[in-house]
């Protein structure tokens, strides 16, 4: 009960308490205002220097370049908005950029781990990388849990040689493969942290703090439903990211990750990564260049206003 209890007070993930009560104070804003700035607020795009890389990234999230033609089945605005009052994360969400368009606007919109391509242009947290995702419309959800950085002090030779995993195991077929392969080799802290597994009892472990977890040289970032939620923060962080090729992507634009200039890039069967890892400890210089490389790559997230944009202007092309 203890450590449960210091789980949660020191995770270092961002505290549901104050995500919602955000929320529910946004919740009080009559709309209209929102509807009245949308205007201004994309007029400024135009007069940034960084309106190339705004637009380029709005392109990036919604790949449909014709008007979004929708069923007369698809659902309004306004009867969504109904739905935010005790709402999850999602419609949360996207009512704080939704909200500052017509209410009688329709959308297609998929809540959820989505690995599939939608039958019609729809707002997604997650699309699978495939050859056409366009209907896949990203937009920034469940942040609260996905978009979590750290600032590490602890430098990469100071860190323990060792590489660290903590996840859930059950209906994650990669990752029990990980955990089967690597249970039990010294080189390696893994577990499994579910409470509802039907893994080996010998895998089954208490979670780890993220600050716990940058104590260790090297950390697994393994896919689950979707993407690997970790990997922005290991990103951002002093230890090295260590996982397969992504075969889905978020608003974190997994699919323009660089293998082994901004992770460690290893085998979907995992049959390298102790050979990557000895590599990489063996090579600290090329280690540092990889987390130099991440953490520019991690900076381009920081620019809150600039995210806030970029969401409107993703929205803007959707809606037309």
């Amino acid at each position: 009960m203890l450590r449960k209890i210091y789980y949660t007070l020191n995770s270092g993930k961002n505290m549901k308490f104050a995500y919602y009560l955000r929320c529910y104070m946004r919740l009080l804003m009559p709309r209209c205002f929102c509807r009245n700035r949308l205007p201004h607020l994309l007029a400024q795009i135009e007069s940034r220097k960084d309106r190339d890389y705004i637009m380029k990234r709005v392109d990036y999230y919604c790949q449909i370049d014709s008007p979004v033609v929708l069923p007369e089945s698809a659902e309004r605005l306004s009867e969504s908005w109904k739905k935010v009052w005790g709402g999850n994360v999602y419609m949360h969400d996207t009512y704080e950029f939704t909200r500052f368009f017509p209410g009688d606007k329709r959308w297609g919109f998929e809540p959820g781990d989505v690995t599939y391509v939608p039958e019609i242009p729809s707002v997604v947290k997650s699309r699978p990388l495939c050859d056409d995702n366009r209907n896949s419309i990203v937009l920034k959800l469940d942040k609260v849990r996905h978009f979590i950085f750290v600032n590490d002090s602890k430098q990469f030779e100071e860190k323990e040689f060792k590489v660290i995993f903590r996840g859930k195991i059950a209906g994650k077929q990669s990752r029990k493969d990980f955990m089967t392969k690597f249970y039990g080799n010294p080189l390696f802290d893994v577990g499994d942290v579910g409470r509802k597994t039907d893994s080996p009892i010998e895998w089954r472990t208490g979670k780890m703090t993220i600050e716990e977890h940058l104590d260790y040289q090297f950390i697994m970032a393994i896919e689950g439903n979707d993407v690997a939620s970790n990997l922005k923060w290991v990103m951002s962080s002093n230890s090295l990211a260590v996982m397969p090729r992504p075969t889905c992507e978020t608003w974190f634009m997994e699919g323009t990750l660089i293998p082994n200039y901004h992770y460690v890039e290893v085998a979907s069967d995992f049959s390298d990564v102790e050979e990557r890892v000895r590599y990489y400890h063996d090579h600290p210089e090329e280690a540092k260049a990889i987390i130099e490389h991440a953490h520019e790559y991690v900076a381009q997230f920081m620019d809150k206003k600039r995210e806030d944009l970029i969401s409107l202007a993703v929205l803007k092309k959707y809606f037309g």
